[in-house]
């Protein structure tokens, strides 16, 4: 409490700093209705001061005061005040709570302020009337020399007392209807906490990917090296082949990962500027959050530029795998382009878990029936038969692609070994 003191004193000192305008334009109101001339240096005059809060209360509706009262609150009174996010408009309900706080602020400041003015002079006069020696006009009374002095001066000390602890109550007060004065209203916080819902999809979709991609091209260069490794004496070019794949599948995979960690570099300094300014440690112009927002709207078209796969890619994720492939697709031209992304990347997934855990040939099957897109890919059993999607992400992750396309997996072992079998719909209901 002593040491948040001298600050909090300092924010009901700029409350009645604020409240002076306000104060003068009354007096000024009142001197011309009663018809007699105004004294702007007057003391404060309840009736004014009683007079002016509602027009504090209704200017505080429509000023811009709620970042100053933050950062007033978080600096000064020393609260714990939750940064509300940024809103293109204002809502009725956070104009009504800031002109509430705003409201308060100005009057228990402006109090505070007029008590501050009286007292400190009342005190230290009172305190050197013992040193006079001669009788001296004390409110009205006669303080005389002596005993009587030391009374007046015991009294100023009093009253100085009183004032500090008044102070001091007052800032406690204002401190503790900071936060659910100034803080995030019911719509603000469910508005972050879609926001917040939307980054947490926006990763999961950037981990899937990168998961694809990743493990895709770790299957391939594990399968080229081992083949690459085998012909290498007795077959160079076959060899040559197998590690231009390898080179293919890493670069691809490199690629993705920058563009993935790209965006998560962009959403970690986007997080450390929203840390700074819930400390009240970033003064933010509108140019600055106009140039925040821009920065996001080009992040989000360089993640929609991003090279993904569809597919129209479907022959040079299969040459490229090295792996041996059965093809059976149909014409997949009609697909639309958010689907044929998705069914690229189940594909990948498949072709990635047969050539790490499956032996063999891998049939794989495309093609449009009616409504519905049909992917299947399966391989016969290879040394770690039954151990696809064990102790990874890869089942989980088609799953999660089948389910927000509305469509049907099915993964798991037959009598030919393993089957991913899938069903997309082409035109996905909400």
């Amino acid at each position: 409490m002593r040491r948040n003191l001298p600050r909090r004193w300092a924010c009901l000192i700029l409350g009645g700093a604020l409240l002076m305008p306000y104060m003068m334009a009354g007096v000024l109101v009142a001197g011309l209705w009663r018809g007699v001339s105004s004294d702007l240096l007057m003391p404060i005059q309840v009736g004014v001061f009683v007079a002016v809060l509602p027009v504090v209360a209704v200017t505080g509706l429509f000023l811009p005061v709620r970042a100053l009262e933050v950062n007033a609150a978080q600096g000064l009174l020393g609260a714990r005040v939750e940064t509300p996010p940024r809103q293109a408009r204002r809502s009725w309900q956070e104009r009504r709570r800031t002109a509430a706080w705003f409201t308060l602020h100005l009057a228990v400041g402006g109090v505070v302020s007029g008590f501050t003015l009286a007292v400190v002079p009342f005190t230290m006069f009172t305190m050197a009337l013992p040193f006079v020696g001669e009788p001296m006009p004390v409110l009205g009374l006669t303080a005389e020399p002596g005993w009587p002095s030391l009374l007046w001066a015991a009294a100023g000390v009093g009253a100085l007392a009183l004032l500090v602890a008044g102070a001091a109550g007052a800032g406690a007060l204002l401190a503790a209807l900071a936060p659910p004065l100034l803080g995030p209203t019911p719509a603000e916080r469910l508005a972050a906490a879609e926001d917040h819902a939307r980054t947490l999809a926006e990763r999961n979709r950037l981990a899937r990917e990168l998961h694809d991609s990743v493990g895709h091209a770790l299957s391939v260069v594990t399968l080229q090296a081992a083949a690459a490794g085998r012909v290498l004496d007795r077959d160079p070019a076959t060899a040559r082949t197998a590690l231009a794949a390898i080179e293919q599948s890493a670069r691809a995979a490199l690629e993705d990962l920058d563009h993935v960690l790209g965006v998560l570099r962009e959403d970690g300094r986007e997080d450390a500027r929203k840390h700074a300014r819930d400390k009240g440690r970033e003064d933010v112009g509108e140019d600055r959050r106009e140039g925040r927002r821009e920065g996001h709207r080009e992040d989000g078209e360089a993640a929609r530029r991003a090279p993904q796969g569809t597919l129209a890619d479907l022959a040079a994720l299969v040459t490229g795998s090295g792996a041996e492939v059965r093809q059976d697709v149909g014409d997949l031209s009609g697909v639309p382009a958010v689907v044929s992304r998705e069914a690229y990347r189940i594909l990948q997934e498949a072709l990635t878990n047969a050539i790490r855990h499956g032996g063999g040939t891998v049939r794989l099957a495309a093609a449009v029936q009616g409504d519905d897109l049909r992917l299947e890919v399966s391989n016969p059993a290879g040394k770690r038969a039954g151990s696809h999607g064990r102790g990874g992400r890869g089942v989980a992750g088609m799953r999660e692609r089948v389910r927000l396309l509305r469509g049907d997996l099915h993964a798991g072992p037959d009598e030919d070994g393993w089957t991913v079998s899938v069903r997309l719909p082409l035109r996905p209901a909400p």
